[in-house]
């Protein structure tokens, strides 16, 4: 499902055409407390200053690497997929992993290409795919992206917030900054994502990822009761002159803004024109239905 901020399972508010670790495969697809410790009676010598915590105080900490190992270890047990094999991915996403030894290299080649496989028809599945590969290679940027759009397509906003600014401090792209925003709203925080999109970081996005942050910065003032605002924001980027490869995504949240404005008659003709150029990327044919035909579940005038 998606909503007038393009965010979406199937299709992430980054991609516009982009390829990614999580889609670029061959074949099908590509704290805690501590506790005084050494407490003295009558007499009792103090604790020796040792630079560690006294007594019990450091185990929460052990008990946690521990967790942390058992969690680790338990990801490195999930098998890839029967038909998920490291010759499948693509090559530039393989040159990725070469600093892994050639064994583990070819393991999280075959989880990331069952990750691209599973990412529309069972996100959760890959998810758990990316979770393995990550549990593998947590220092390989591909990986972590791959992990980030699985989480998001999953619908865990905040796992895929973290994967991709780790992916970020990796690679130093901005590339997923559009779906890093969408998480932020997913979160309940649009505040933070119409920061981001006044982040100096967006000049190194290309003309779709600019798109696809309208379209996010859009579905923030929504969530913020800014209707008028959220129109105004993509009203200056949409041209039915000329429709570029991220102009169904584009029109479709314009319409969705129109509508949530009170502009239905705008918004069916912004409806039409999607339909016009969309090749199965939104249901635009069906929210015209449902304004045609409010009696069946849809919004009218």
């Amino acid at each position: 499902m998606t909503d007038s901020a393009g965010r979406g399972a199937r299709k992430p508010a980054g991609g516009s055409g982009r390829s990614s670790s999580a889609s670029r495969s061959g074949g099908s697809a590509g704290g805690s407390s501590s506790r005084a410790a050494g407490r003295s009676g009558s007499g009792a010598k103090p604790p020796p200053r040792t630079g560690r915590p006294p007594g019990n105080a450091g185990r929460p900490a052990r008990t946690q690497q521990r967790a942390g190992e058992d969690r680790t270890r338990e990801l490195r047990a999930i098998p890839p997929p029967d038909g998920a094999t490291a010759s499948q991915l693509d090559p530039d996403v393989r040159r990725a992993l070469r600093s892994l030894i050639p064994a583990t290299a070819d393991r999280v080649a075959a989880h990331l290409v069952a990750t691209a496989g599973l990412l529309d028809s069972d996100p959760d599945a890959a998810l758990q795919q990316a979770r393995a590969a990550r549990a593998f290679a947590p220092r390989i940027g591909v990986v972590r992206e791959a992990a980030g759009l699985a989480a998001y397509a999953a619908g865990d906003w905040a796992e895929a917030l973290a994967e991709l600014r780790a992916e970020r401090r990796l690679t130093g792209s901005a590339v997923h900054l559009p779906v890093m925003a969408d998480c932020e709203r997913g979160l309940g925080r649009p505040e933070r994502a119409l920061q981001m999109v006044g982040a100096g970081d967006l000049a190194m996005l290309d003309d779709a990822g600019r798109a696809e942050m309208l379209i996010v910065a859009s579905g923030a003032r929504q969530d913020l009761g800014q209707l008028d605002a959220a129109v105004v924001m993509l009203g200056d980027a949409v041209d039915r002159g000329r429709p570029r490869p991220w102009s169904p995504r584009l029109w479709y949240a314009y319409a969705e803004a129109l509508l949530a404005a009170g502009r239905p008659a705008e918004a069916r003709m912004w409806f039409e024109a999607v339909t016009e150029i969309d090749d199965g990327e939104t249901d635009a044919e069906e929210r015209l239905l449902s304004l045609e035909h409010p009696d069946a579940g849809g919004q009218g005038d």
